[in-house]
């Protein structure tokens, strides 16, 4: 239909009945809006509507040209020597007297005004021939147009956008920041947000101009519109350099005081890369960063907490001494802050026996003497709170075994071992895995000093990033803490299951823990340091078999070296060498499809656990197994713990196992639901023990 009519609208867009053209011009704008390339048609009548004297055409004709421009930048120049015709016209509107025509509340035609200066601002856009025409009419528009009414308001943003978009020379730049710092002041909550949005754009291109407005941005920090708060608060951080940044900074954290939670995220990031990009000293940045976290810990990002603690690392002795002060004495004040918490546990357990000397950490304050048990009475304090979860009991236990090479008080010594040895039956992996690796630990005084020595400075990933993944989290003093373990896996577990089930995926595969062990004691040496090594080695071992409720316990050959994987779980199930055929397995059969054979053999103990060792047999002779994987789902009314499958990979003949531990099944039958995957096959079974 467009393309059957626009000859007769380009006709109407010279009728003598101005109604008609005011109407033809806006229909000619959306019929180019469907149909562009039509638009070749109505320029030539569109310049005439420029110099129409009719006020509702020419605001109609004005409307016309931007969207023409816009949609199509390169008809601007075919509208460029226009500028002096709407020059005239924007200067006769300001200076003119009362007209009450199109006057509004003493305003002369505002809207017209304002369509005026959005089509300057188009030709204007990157021309300085344009932007030299139009930077005396600015200048008049933005001094003489009455502020303290909204219309006037209107304009000058219009004048404003117009200045900051053009080439316009530096003085008519600031006078547009300063009407947009007017602006912050008004009554009026559009206006003041207007305002902010509209500075966060334009202060890199004169940074000085708007911060001679910063006191009326940080005052908005303080509005009760939640809007403004937050556009205050963008354009706070964007003001911050190397001479500002310990006023804005302390005004951020007085913010961040009484911020609302969902500000606290973003701002404690902010302050904390701000802080390390224009820190006039580290003293000043750690105590920053230390405010940052004892204002807002439980918001701050792993990051953060890993840059925060390379930092000390950095540092000088002395500056460690004051750190590791000032972290003691916020801890025993406040461990309700998670990221306080594990910071302070980790330089405690790093530069333990610097709290220790005193010293001051005030100007006019000096330590108190910390004697040996008040630090194992402050982090045991964390351990039996209400406020630890998963990661700060990692990070404790770290600390606390760090610190038996910093303390000399041999009680004080003893009571850290009982106390980490305490969680070897954490249903927590990682927990039980240090608990255990930790009391190993104690039977060798040498290797555990040189284990636990201090920490090199870690190294940032890259000098752009303020984020650096040498973090807090240590193990053995030398790997980083894993963070949190994700839900997803088990939520996707449970959409799949589409049940009332619990469903606990299989975590990733792993080396094995005894390995582990024997490769810290150092079993690369030969025939004597093996032999010594033999007995700690069984000690864990049991440990682990103890957890699931066997029977027996795992020996190591005094003869040999360290002990295969067979024998490691031969009490639970068994290994057997994957060079050899394995026996028929014993147990329930739960899987038996190409050629892979799945068993699971029970043990309930008195408590109400469950303790089960998955086996998995590749009966081929020839195809090699890859990708296996089992997960597992029990109702919501138990709890079900998964291990890492021994070998994700079998070959021919070769076995695997996986243990299991079902908290809350008080008697048979107990009922899984299995996901197996292997050789990209996926199958799904469910079974229930017999009766």
């Amino acid at each position: 239909m467009a393309r059957d009519l626009f000859l007769e609208i380009e006709g109407l867009l010279s009728t003598a009945n101005p109604y008609i053209r005011k109407k033809a011009a806006l229909c000619a704008m959306r019929i180019i809006r469907k149909v562009p390339d039509l638009q070749e048609h109505f320029i030539d009548k569109t310049k005439l509507l420029l110099q129409d004297r009719n006020h509702g055409v020419l605001l109609c004709g004005l409307t016309l040209i931007i969207d023409l421009c816009i949609h199509d930048p390169d008809l601007v120049d075919q509208f460029k020597q226009y500028t002096p015709v709407l020059v005239k016209q924007l200067k006769a509107l300001t200076t003119a007297g009362y007209a009450p025509e199109h006057d509004v509340t003493g305003i002369t035609d505002p809207f017209l005004q304002v369509k005026i200066l959005q089509l300057l601002r188009v030709m204007g856009k990157g021309d300085s021939g344009v932007a030299e025409q139009i930077n005396d009419i600015l200048a008049q528009v933005a001094t003489n147009t009455d502020s303290s009414k909204n219309v006037g308001n209107s304009i000058l943003y219009e004048a404003v956008l117009t200045i900051l978009d053009i080439e316009a020379d530096s003085g008519l730049r600031v006078l547009g920041i300063n009407i947009l710092g007017k602006f912050l002041s008004n009554k009026d909550n559009n206006i003041r947000y207007v305002a902010l949005n509209t500075l966060i754009k334009v202060v890199n291109l004169e940074p000085n101009a708007v911060q001679r407005h910063r006191n009326t941005i940080l005052d908005c920090l303080r509005d009760p519109d939640i809007s403004i708060r937050r556009r205050a608060l963008d354009l706070s951080f964007t003001l911050i350099n190397e001479t500002n940044i310990r006023v804005l900074v302390r005004e951020l954290l007085a913010f961040l005081e009484v911020a609302n939670n969902e500000f606290k995220p973003a701002m404690t990031t902010q302050i904390c890369l701000a802080a390390d990009k224009y820190a006039p000293n580290k003293r000043w940045h750690i105590d920053t960063v230390l405010r940052v976290l004892k204002l807002a810990g439980n918001y701050v990002k792993e990051q953060i907490l890993s840059s925060f603690i390379r930092l000390i690392a950095t540092s000088a002795p002395d500056l460690q001494t004051y750190s590791v002060q000032k972290l003691y004495s916020a801890l025993r004040t406040d461990i309700t802050q998670e990221a306080l918490t594990m910071a302070g546990a980790w330089v405690i357990g790093e530069y333990g026996d610097l709290l220790m000397k005193g010293g001051a950490y005030e100007e006019e304050e000096l330590v108190q003497d910390v004697k040996q048990s008040d630090i194992v009475d402050l982090l045991t304090g964390i351990l039996d709170s209400a406020y630890v979860n998963n990661v700060i009991h990692e990070y404790i236990m770290t600390s606390l075994m760090k610190l038996t090479t910093r303390i000399t008080d041999a009680s004080q010594i003893e009571r850290v071992r009982r106390v980490l040895t305490s969680s070897s039956d954490s249903l927590d992996v990682e927990i039980q895995q240090r608990s255990v690796e930790y009391g190993n630990l104690f039977g060798y005084d040498g290797v555990r000093r040189g284990v636990l020595e201090k920490m090199p400075p870690p190294e940032a990933r890259s000098d752009d990033r303020v984020l650096s993944d040498a973090g807090p989290g240590s193990k053995k003093s030398k790997s980083k803490i894993p963070p949190p373990k994700a839900k997803s896996g088990a939520d996707d577990l449970l959409d799949l299951f589409n049940d009332d089930t619990q469903a606990t995926p299989a975590p990733p595969s792993q080396a094995n823990g005894h390995s582990d062990i024997l490769d810290l004691f150092g079993s690369g040496s030969g025939g004597a340091p093996q032999q010594a090594q033999a007995q700690p080695a069984a000690s864990s071992v049991n440990n682990i078999l103890d957890l699931f409720g066997s029977s027996g316990g795992a020996s190591a050959a005094p003869s040999t070296g360290a002990p295969s994987s067979s024998s490691l779980l031969g009490d639970m199930g068994g290994l057997v060498s994957n060079a050899t055929p394995a026996p028929a397995p014993s147990g329930h059969t739960v899987y038996n499809k190409h050629d892979l054979l799945i068993t699971l053999s029970l043990q309930r103990n008195a408590d109400g656990f469950v303790a089960i060792v998955a086996r998995f047999q590749n009966n081929s002779l020839t195809e090699h197994k890859t990708g296996i994987s089992l997960q597992a789902a029990v109702p919501k009314s138990q709890k079900l713990q998964l291990m890492p499958i021994t070998s994700t990979e079998l070959p021919p003949q070769g076995v695997a196992t996986q243990q299991m531990r079902v908290q809350g099944s008080q008697k048979p039958p107990l009922r899984l639901r299995l996901r197996i995957a292997h050789n990209q096959v996926t199958d799904q079974v469910d079974w229930s023990e017999p009766a």
